[in-house]
């Protein structure tokens, strides 16, 4: 397995890890304080992976259509694996998580389609700014519920913080959905054209 390849594969061993360790304060006695301690620098590390495994890629020449594949499903494992923990908690509404994790299986599907038409559908900058926001908004979730376990009170501002909160939700949500649409536009022409021409390679073969 190739360098880059390896911190992808890391970021999604992290993802169930990150699920239990979180909610291991609930399921057994274990100090929440401490919990604090682990899930940030942990949540800090699978998300820098995903640098690493770019920088890697390019610096060590490790670009790859596989390559392609794989860190956008490592992404995906993520960040919904987090944006789960957070709508248990309460911090992402449901029905958002919802929408979002249709768009990621819908997109996981079209990127597969379009392998099989000899197109990798590489990170567009929809893609990645959708990316960063996932990554901010999952940083903010993960704040309150640290100050939570912390015991530290922020009640005058719990109505300011939740209220981001939400609207951190619903721009995901939107940056969620012009990114899909974007590779859509993109990417569609293409493998029509791909599809088109194999046809016209049968058909000349007859």
């Amino acid at each position: 397995m190739k360098t880059a390849d390896k911190f992808t594969l890391v970021r999604i061993i992290l993802a169930p890890l990150f699920y239990v360790l979180y909610f291991l304060p609930t399921w057994i006695n274990f100090n929440p304080i401490i919990s604090v301690v682990i899930i940030v620098p942990l949540l800090i590390f699978a998300e820098f992976t995903d640098f690493l495994d770019g920088f890697f890629a390019r610096r060590l020449n490790q670009v790859s259509d596989f390559g392609k594949l794989f860190d956008p499903f490592a992404d995906v494992l993520l960040h919904l694996t987090t944006f789960f923990c957070f709508v248990v908690s309460g911090y992402m509404p449901a029905i958002i998580f919802l929408f979002i994790m249709y768009r990621e299986f819908i997109m996981n599907f079209i990127r597969l389609l379009a392998i099989k038409e000899g197109i990798a559908i590489a990170a567009r900058w929809g893609g990645k700014l959708k990316t960063v926001l996932y990554v901010i908004t999952g940083f903010f979730y993960l704040i309150f519920e640290c100050c939570e376990r912390m015991g530290f009170d922020f009640l005058p501002l719990t109505t300011v913080g939740f209220s981001t909160v939400f609207f951190l939700s619903c721009v995901c949500l939107v940056a969620a959905y012009v990114s899909f649409i974007d590779y859509l536009v993109h990417f569609l022409p293409m493998m029509s054209k791909k599809s088109e021409k194999k046809v016209e390679k049968r058909r000349g073969r007859c």
